[in-house]
């Protein structure tokens, strides 16, 4: 088939690259298709045409583009199909001679929001060409508002384009990286803030100075909110992986939508350095279960016990030793010892504190 497209430009954009990439495929597939694009003027027309001038950024484009000075019916090519691709462009393909072929309309958006003048841009969905949109709400839209059916065409993701890649993160605050565009629908004024949480905990139950009933909890919870305008949604999960951040997200975004509009709401705060709180003991977060049951465990009656090596962690508190505490350099661990306020034992988050001393421990 010859497939003629009416193209408003050929520079970087995300319609341009749909439209480039169905004339390429097209022209794979063995079909001659031809991109009929407006330049300044006949000379500037004249001059890119016999240069070759096309879209360099789009690397073996295998489509023919042919530079007019503007879109009139002697300056299309006959062919099976003509396609006018902008609102532009749907006067032209209207107007094209039946030499032409079948005239179609690409609508890749409701272009009355943001290109040229409403009124102007509606009038040509009201033209009669065979509407093929990219979207079902765009459909339901040129069936309701125009009285036009359109057939369907998503334009499918180019995995050769966009796909994850590895890379290294080297700080613990990493940024995020998003286009900016001033068209409101885009979505730029759009605030998000996710707060990820990691728990590595774990508590042992004793009895009858016996651990048992060990719990070991590992879990990470995102917590998402969402501002749109002057309405704000969250939602939060546990799980992880593509699919449920996608939900996540999803949902947040309903609740937003959902919400009433608050004229008074705070914008997100910006971004800044966390504090070193220092509360990660390496050396006891590596200890194994063997290890922490030991360590937490109550010596018996006639037992004493030597834990947790030479090296002192922190001097003792100054002034008398407290009550129940022996002289010397092996000091008994009793029960009025412990419930001195200037000693602490246990357990706090992932990581355990102890005094790093020497001692034995009696118990009556």
């Amino acid at each position: 088939m010859r497939i003629t497209f009416l193209c408003p430009h050929v520079r970087i954009a995300g319609g341009v690259r749909a439209i480039l990439a169905y004339a390429d495929r097209l022209a794979a597939r063995g079909h001659d298709t031809t991109l009929v694009v407006p330049a300044r003027n006949r000379v500037d027309a004249t001059w890119r045409n016999l240069r070759g001038a096309g879209p360099d950024w789009v690397p073996g484009f295998r489509g023919r583009i042919r530079w007019v000075a503007t879109w009139t019916p002697e300056t299309l090519p006959e062919g099976d199909a003509v396609v006018a691709t902008a609102w532009q462009s749907a006067g032209a393909a209207a107007t094209a001679p039946s030499a032409c072929g079948a005239k179609f309309y690409l609508v890749q958006h409701y272009e009355s929001l943001y290109h040229g003048a409403p009124d102007a841009v509606d009038a040509t969905y009201w033209l009669p060409l065979r509407k093929i949109v990219i979207s079902t709400w765009l459909r339901e839209l040129m069936r309701e508002r125009f009285g036009s059916p359109a057939e369907v065409l998503v334009t499918p993701v180019d995995l050769e384009l966009f796909h994850p890649t590895p890379a290294e993160v080297s700080t613990s605050r990493p940024r995020v990286l998003m286009l900016h565009h001033e068209y409101a629908w885009k979505g730029v004024a759009d605030g998000l803030e996710a707060v990820v949480q990691a728990e590595r905990s774990g508590f042992a139950r004793f009895a009858g100075s016996e651990v048992h009933q060990p719990t070991l909890i590992e879990n990470v919870s995102v917590f998402l909110r969402v501002i749109r305008g002057n309405r704000v949604g969250a939602a939060a999960a546990n799980r992880i992986d593509d699919e449920g951040l996608r939900e996540l997200a999803l949902r947040a975004g309903e609740a937003a939508d959902a919400s009433p509009e608050d004229p008074d709401l705070p914008a997100l705060a910006g971004a800044s350095q966390l504090p070193d709180v220092g509360g990660n003991d390496e050396e006891t977060a590596a200890l194994g279960p063997a290890d922490q049951a030991r360590l937490d465990s109550r010596p018996g009656d006639d037992q004493s016990a030597q834990f947790l090596g030479d090296e002192v962690a922190q001097d003792p508190p100054a002034g008398p030793a407290p009550a129940g505490w022996l002289e010397g350099d092996a000091p008994v661990l009793t029960r009025a010892s412990m419930a001195d306020p200037r000693w602490r034992f246990g357990t706090s988050g992932h990581s355990r504190s102890y005094r790093r001393r020497n001692w034995r421990s009696e118990f009556p």
